[in-house]
């Protein structure tokens, strides 16, 4: 395994919407085990391919506790169902020192496949279901801060072009 390369904004593969994974091989297995562990290496909850420069629909994540690790790898993930909203303040790894509340719906139904090519679909609450929207957007060319108010966008570029955010 090894540890990939994160893109950051503006980097252009993240603005892109991703194609779905047709094949399931050797190359898909190895990305996803090198992502997982470049995620938590960063560390992170989760990570889509467009953050390290596959623009392909595959996502790894781990929202559940840090001593109990239960990784979920999705290939063409996509949201069945959804109901109810929560907020949360997020933050990405590829929107290093800026986080911000973002709405999202508090519960989701995610259908997806597997490593194994087996059809999977997941009920997911709370962080989990924030996890799971915040990557799938990802695989659709939107970052979190494209889900916040135009004032607070304009303030994060205005310091990205400064240079005066802490991107650590």
């Amino acid at each position: 395994m090894s540890i990939l390369n994160i893109d950051v904004y503006p980097a252009l593969v993240l603005k892109r919407k991703t194609e779905k994974i047709l094949n399931i091989d050797d190359h898909i297995r190895q990305l996803a085990e090198d992502m997982l562990e470049t995620m938590y290496q960063a560390p992170g909850v989760g990570l889509a391919a467009p953050q390290i420069g596959h623009s392909i629909s595959l996502v790894v994540a781990d929202p559940g506790e840090k001593d109990k690790p239960s990784p979920l790898i999705l290939i063409n993930p996509e949201i069945t169902a959804h109901e109810g909203q929560t907020g949360i303040t997020e933050g990405c790894l590829s929107v290093p020192g800026y986080t911000a509340e973002v709405v999202r719906h508090q519960k989701i139904i995610v259908k997806a496949y597997t490593l194994d090519e087996k059809e999977v679909e997941l009920t997911l609450e709370d962080f989990p279901a924030i996890v799971l929207q915040h990557e799938l957007d990802h695989l659709h060319g939107i970052l979190f801060i494209d889900r916040i108010s135009r004032l607070k966008r304009n303030i994060y570029d205005r310091k990205l072009k400064k240079g005066t955010l802490d991107q650590s």
